[in-house]
């Protein structure tokens, strides 16, 4: 848990103005409010439950700012100021099963919508690593958003939804959840939190196209393999013979040793070679070479 202290609040000031319009021009709600589920306490700190905490832990780095105590919220809050901007973050204190409460009393308090809500928290039907942007729908069983539709009222708040895998078994989810992931899947969760963090400007900017683009995109496009060029003869495939009383030209290095080629070869090469010079007028000025076996040359 991060250490308490006075209130903080943070002034960030982005190059570009922050508009709440999709790329196609829709006006959709910013994000003004940003909530992370978890359960208080540093037995569970590192547990999977508590995936929410840990993404608002990096945005609360990424916009320099720090959580602490607010009892009329039932949680550790921060406010950061974005080009004018007010964003608040949030982490309930109550409980995961009473999170709603500290929700509900923050947004009804500064009057924020259910649209302009971003709860984050773990999901059990994804893998570590994978992480999604959704708006809408059912709590699926999770206590911490069951709570939140009934303080809120509605459905229709954003979900970050960390994937943190599932145990297999139903009857096992309880002791899953409240349990350190391995060390694999640690890096696998923070990679996913990290990743999804850069959409943060997008989210409050209530360009939920491009942050759903973004934060949907975790793996980048694999290179294509390096064309390789043709294979050429290999000179050293072609072994050439330097006909009697013929030059070979200056490139091509002539057979360094016939020891090796049997008799029968060497006879036969005899007459390849006379061949060769009957039938080629002997002021051509030409190379005559013969082509012999590479299996002659080699020592």
């Amino acid at each position: 848990m991060p250490p308490h202290g006075p209130p903080c609040v943070g002034h960030l000031f982005l190059g570009a103005t922050l508009q709440g319009r999709s790329p196609t021009g829709i006006i959709t709600a910013m994000i003004k409010l940003f909530v992370g589920l978890g359960n208080p306490g540093p037995e569970y700190e590192d547990t999977r439950h508590n995936a929410g905490f840990w993404w608002i832990d990096g945005l609360a780095r990424e916009l320099k700012v720090q959580l602490n105590p607010e009892r009329s919220y039932w949680g550790l809050m921060a406010r950061a100021n974005v080009q004018g901007q007010t964003v608040w973050l949030l982490q309930p204190q109550t409980f995961m099963n009473l999170s709603g409460k500290s929700v509900g009393a923050l947004a009804r308090f500064f009057k924020i919508q259910p649209e302009e809500i971003l709860v984050v928290h773990d999901e059990l039907d994804f893998t570590p690593g994978i992480v999604k942007l959704k708006k809408g729908g059912s709590h699926g069983g999770h206590n911490g958003l069951r709570d939140i539709h009934a303080q809120l009222g509605s459905d229709q708040y954003w979900r970050l939804r960390v994937g943190i895998g599932h145990p297999g078994h139903k009857g096992e989810v309880s002791s899953w959840v409240l349990k350190k992931p391995p060390q694999d899947q640690w890096l696998l969760i923070h990679d996913s939190i990290d990743h999804s963090l850069k959409s943060w400007p997008q989210l409050v900017a209530g360009d939920m196209d491009k942050a759903t683009l973004q934060i949907h995109t975790t793996k980048a496009p694999r290179p294509k393999p390096e064309r390789k060029p043709p294979p050429t003869p290999s000179m050293a495939k072609r072994t050439w013979a330097k006909a009697p009383g013929l030059s070979a030209p200056s490139e091509l290095s002539a057979c360094s040793s016939t020891s090796m080629a049997p008799d029968w070869a060497s006879t036969e090469l005899a007459e390849r070679v006379s061949d060769a010079s009957k039938s080629r007028p002997a002021n051509s000025g030409r190379s005559r070479l013969a082509f012999i076996p590479a299996w002659i040359c080699e020592e």
